[in-house]
């Protein structure tokens, strides 16, 4: 009975990106938590109920699935099994999103190579796993490698599914992403208010991926300096992501940390610190220590200490988040070679050139 009850869960799920699939997944996730996931039945259903509570923020619930799953399908179906395949492109995106770097780059890299080899380079699956491996170089910080992927997967989706397909705009988004991380912001803007119109035509106004792109383009706006707008936007996606997803959902903290950012930059000190000051423990307690993310937040509020004069909080902050960094990413990742350069600002600011010199 149990197992007949998941069969028509895992058949029952859309695993698609309209609203309605997404609102579906979202209502079933209660009944997903309480299943014995160790007996289930197919790889289908586990990656359908993996995609359940990713969609749900329980990455840790699908990371542990995913891994199951690959295990299970390698030997039941076989390596060059297509639902082996999906099941490694699944697992490869889960572990980026959770800070795994190194395994995503080695899960992302052998899907390639298999899917390319028993699909073809432009079968829907190759192009997906191509995706994720440029998604993984960018985490990486090997943005060079990470922008020529993203545009040669855009270019071939564009030809196979065409402009409007919902695939093909998440392409456009993630080499828009690259571009801005790269410095080409013009062309960042340019992407990003054009798949702004296209999702919300297609998806609708609340769909997670249309407010993805209001995200992305107020984080663009501010680099560019259009504070108001970037403020306006930013603050508008938050509200809808507290109320679509909650307030403890990884994206809903995005959209803390970005807006608190947008208030540090339009100088709103005490409001930014506040805010900043409230997602840094949440993401510490579902994410962890050492996630990308919450790295990240950790250099945000040693940045606003620094800016409003707490400089032996921000220099404790910006310590931590260096040794953290170097750890995690390595002494040449871009986000290192930043917080390397936030603390020898604080030190200097706090008259410790020597330390400075030595970091």
């Amino acid at each position: 009975m149990i197992q007949a009850a998941m069969i028509l869960l895992g058949r029952a799920t859309p695993l698609g990106a309209t609203d309605e699939e997404y609102k579906f997944r979202k209502r079933v996730v209660t009944h997903a938590s309480h299943m014995q996931l160790e007996n289930l039945p197919t790889v289908h259903v586990r990656i359908c109920l993996a995609r359940i509570f990713w969609d749900s923020g329980f990455w840790a619930q699908t990371e542990a699935l995913e891994e199951q799953t690959v295990l299970i399908s390698k030997e039941g179906l076989g390596q060059r099994h297509p639902d082996t395949l999906m099941a490694m492109i699944k697992l490869g995106a889960t572990y980026r999103t959770r800070g795994k770097l190194e395994a995503a780059e080695y899960t992302d890299q052998e899907a390639v190579s298999l899917c390319k080899d028993v699909h073809g380079e432009n079968h829907p699956d190759t192009v997906l796993s191509m995706a994720n491996l440029a998604a993984t170089y960018q985490a990486r910080g090997k943005l060079e490698e990470a922008e020529r992927l993203k545009e040669e997967v855009l270019s071939i989706r564009k030809v196979i599914l065409g402009e409007r397909h919902p695939a093909t705009l998440t392409s456009m988004s993630n080499l828009a992403f690259t571009y801005k991380h790269r410095g080409n912001l013009k062309a960042a803007e340019k992407l990003e208010e054009q798949v702004l119109v296209l999702r919300k035509d297609i998806l609708g106004e609340h769909h997670p991926n249309t407010l993805t792109s209001i995200a992305n383009l107020a984080f663009t706006y501010r680099q560019l300096g259009r504070l108001e707008a970037a403020e306006r936007l930013a603050e508008e996606v938050l509200s809808l992501r507290k109320y679509m997803l909650g307030k403890h959902h990884p994206d809903t903290l995005s959209s803390m940390d970005h807006l608190a950012l947008t208030y540090q930059a339009r100088g709103k000190l005490e409001i930014a610190e506040k805010m900043e000051e409230e997602v840094l423990p949440l993401r510490k307690e579902f994410l962890g220590e050492h996630h990308p993310d919450t790295l990240r937040s950790m250099h945000n509020l040693a940045a606003i200490y620094h800016e409003l004069n707490k400089l032996e909080e921000a220099e404790i902050l910006a310590e931590q988040v260096l040794l953290l960094r170097k750890d995690a990413l390595g002494e040449h990742h871009p986000d290192t070679l930043s917080s390397m350069a936030k603390l020898a600002a604080v030190y200097q600011a706090r008259g410790k050139s020597e330390a400075s010199d030595g970091t």
